[in-house]
């Protein structure tokens, strides 16, 4: 059976005097609803990239886009304008990473809310507003019908994170994308907006794409994840597989970056060595290889020379990974845990 959201074989690519930027290169997922699908990888490895594409954003751009975006049996992409903007918004609602940004300063934030709410709806501006407080209150807001009338300026960032989950909420969306919608937040209102999210997605039954850098979120959020590395997948699967018993190399290393907060002496933060290629000229074979650290246990040096396909690990076939390894998990064990976190390998 068809997910509720399918995305197979999608393409955004970039021309520029300097050649073709291949931002998302045959990248494919699915989602159902009330699941979330965490997304994960560094800057630049197309995870926005890919979200602005179900959103139709690149459309009207110099931005060659190609393969298929399905939400509940309709091609995103073959569709016309008209019919993308009745989608965006109402459908399909974005939780930007910046709230400030994405705020207009001049207007307030209810007028604001209530205008994405009227695009869609035929009511009145007293109709429009009554919607849009009891949304704000539903957010946690506090002093709703006053705030409706306050600009963004005037918010807190906890509180213009929140307005902006009102505002793609206030249509009842059937999928929410959140790209990084805990940035710039203390710890405590984090977890707040976190908790909100997930209350709100079990009331709504929504789909919900969350794009982060901090695996934590995921590991709380999560059904799914997927890793990014210069515009494709390269690992795929339930969360607790995928992060318990990763099989390539790129999630070992952000899992090995990731800060200890336990205060225990014995675990180490392990960088990646080097930088993210360039989406205009990538390497060879595996994009990953010249920051792979395990490529030389690879026989006939395929690494450098033949792209490994997303295939079906050594533990099911919900697993997928992008790498030439055969013998990733004993790797992992032996030699990757022990380096960040010598206890974790006693217990194992």
């Amino acid at each position: 059976m068809e997910k509720f959201l399918t995305v197979d074989d999608l393409k955004v690519h970039f021309p520029t005097p300097d050649g073709v930027v291949k931002a998302t290169d045959g990248l494919s997922f699915g989602l159902d609803r009330g699941k979330t699908l965490g997304i994960v990888g560094e800057s630049g490895s197309g995870k926005s990239v890919s979200s602005s594409a179900i959103l139709g954003l690149h459309r009207g751009t110099s931005a060659r886009v190609s393969g298929s975006i399905r939400l509940d049996g309709t091609d995103l992409l073959a569709i016309s304008n008209q019919e993308m903007r009745r989608l965006r918004g109402k459908d399909v609602a974005m939780i930007f990473q910046d709230p400030l940004s994405a705020l207009h300063p001049y207007y307030s934030v209810g007028n604001q809310i209530a205008e994405a709410y009227r695009v869609h709806h035929a009511v009145s501006r007293k109709e429009a507003r009554t919607r849009v407080v009891d949304m704000l209150a539903r957010v946690g807001i506090p002093q709703p019908d006053r705030r409706y009338d306050a600009y963004p300026h005037q918010f807190s960032g906890g509180m213009r994170q929140r307005a902006m989950i009102a505002m793609s909420l206030i249509n009842d969306p059937s999928l929410i994308i959140a790209d990084e919608p805990t940035t710039a937040l203390d710890v405590t209102v984090q977890a707040q907006i976190l908790d909100l999210l997930q209350d709100l997605q079990n009331e709504f039954n929504t789909a919900v794409i969350i794009i982060t850098h901090d695996l934590g979120v995921v590991a709380e959020m999560a059904d799914d994840v997927l890793v990014m590395y210069a515009g494709r997948a390269v690992e795929y699967g339930p969360v607790t597989e995928v992060l318990t018993h990763p099989e390539m190399p790129y999630t070992w290393g952000l899992l090995s970056s990731v800060p200890d907060v336990t205060a225990d002496t014995s675990k180490r933060m392990v960088p990646i060595p080097g930088n993210p290629p360039s989406l205009l000229n990538p390497p060879p074979g595996c994009p990953f290889n010249p920051r792979c650290v395990h490529r030389h246990k690879v026989p006939g040096d395929l690494c450098r020379t033949e792209l490994p396909a997303l295939i079906p690990g050594n533990r099911g076939e919900d697993h997928l990974k992008r790498c030439h390894l055969s013998n990733p998990e004993m790797i992992y064990e032996t030699e990757v845990v022990p380096q960040f976190d010598p206890a974790l390998a006693e217990e194992r």
